[in-house]
């Protein structure tokens, strides 16, 4: 089981290390891609070396789940590479598709990923798909799509990650060695 996770400059720490840390000490093999190189710089100046650029993932590679953290402009970036749409895209017909921030309104709803769905995203950043009826709720998760709304709710994010991908008690053990409570 891989999970792909999408970095491009402008990202939000927290929203994109926070799971991958929870995720990663579930024992889910965790795949950082840079959209633009390894090095990514971060919304508020932290430069992140991701595990690969992905150009250099294979087309067509299976992920069990792919996930956008948000951060202006790193959704808009996100957004903007035709390799991550296809990724979101191929990863929603057979696996999870996760977005917290303002990347749920970016990047997933100009994909049709949130078409009769309900989904949460940043306060304010619903303008980027109106025709979304956004949740207030901190994480929601419709079928096989995850939606956050900001970096306050990322453990929870993780955790319910962990929970979709490896089951309920993965995630109680990672949240317990934490010693975080959702």
């Amino acid at each position: 089981m891989k999970v792909i996770v999408f970095l491009a400059d402008g990202f939000e720490e927290t929203e994109a290390l926070c799971p991958v840390d929870v995720m990663r000490r579930a024992g889910i093999e965790v795949v950082t891609a840079g959209v633009g190189g390894k090095e990514i710089k971060s919304s508020h100046g932290v430069t992140v070396v991701a595990d690969s650029d992905i150009e250099d993932i294979a087309d067509g590679e299976q992920f069990a789940a792919a996930f956008c953290p948000g951060g202006m402009p790193g959704s808009v970036n996100l957004s903007q590479s035709w390799k991550v749409n296809k990724i979101v895209v191929s990863t929603a017909q057979t696996g999870i598709v996760a977005a917290i921030c303002a990347a749920p309104a970016v990047v997933l709803a100009p994909l049709g990923l949130l078409k009769g769905k309900n989904a949460t995203c940043f306060p304010g950043c619903e303008s980027y798909a109106p025709d979304i009826a956004f949740s207030a709720e901190g994480v929601v998760v419709d079928g096989n799509i995850v939606t956050a709304k900001s970096a306050g709710w990322a453990f929870d994010l993780g955790i319910k990650l962990v929970e979709m991908l490896k089951g309920k008690e993965s995630a109680d053990k990672v949240q317990s060695a934490i010693y975080y409570k959702c």
